[in-house]
C-alpha cells in the first residue's frame, strides 16, 4: 500500500485499501468483509490527515454496496468490481471534499474533481482489474471453495 500510494497521477493517488476491500467484498462466500472494512478504515484514517471516521464510513459503504451487488450482479463480477470501485472512489472523495469544506478549506470543486478525483479514479480502476482474480483466488484458498469452471 505504501508503494502504490507513492505513484501519483496529477494530484490523485491510488487507494489500494479501497480496491482490496471492494475485491474481497465481491467474493460470494466471504463473511469477513465487514471486519476488513473496519480494520482498513481505521488504519487509513490513522495514517491520513483527514478525520478517522471518513475512511471508515466510506469503506463501510463500499462493503454495503458490494454485498448488495453480490446478490444482484454475481453473474458479471468484472462489471461489478468496476462499478463498485467507481462508486467507492466517488463516495470517499465526495466525503473528503465535504469534510474539508466544513473544516474551512477553500477548495474549488471543479479543480478538485479534475486534478484529484479523476486521476485517482483512473488509478483505482486500473488496479481493480488484477485485484479481482487475486482476491478470488485468495477466497478460494481461504474458504476452500471448489472451482466450478
Amino acid at each position: 500500500m505504501a508503494i502504490i500510494s507513492r505513484i501519483p497521477l496529477l494530484g490523485g493517488y491510488a487507494d489500494l485499501m479501497l480496491v482490496a476491500i471492494a475485491a474481497w467484498s465481491l467474493q460470494e462466500r466471504v463473511e469477513t468483509s465487514w471486519h476488513w472494512a473496519i480494520l482498513g478504515g481505521l488504519l487509513v484514517g490513522w495514517t491520513s490527515a483527514l478525520p478517522w471516521f471518513l475512511s471508515l464510513s466510506g469503506y463501510l459503504l463500499i462493503v454495503l454496496l458490494a454485498r448488495i451487488m453480490v446478490r444482484r450482479l454475481w453473474q458479471a463480477p468484472l462489471i461489478a468490481i468496476f462499478i463498485l470501485v467507481f462508486l467507492g472512489t466517488l463516495i470517499v472523495h465526495f466525503l473528503s471534499i465535504f469534510v474539508l469544506r466544513l473544516m474551512g478549506s477553500p477548495l474549488v470543486i471543479g479543480d478538485v474533481l479534475s486534478i484529484v478525483t479523476l486521476p485517482s479514479l483512473f488509478l483505482n480502476l486500473f488496479l481493480a482489474l488484477p485485484a479481482l482474480p487475486i482476491f478470488r483466488d485468495l477466497a478460494v484458498w481461504v474458504y476452500d471453495i471448489e472451482d466450478e469452471e
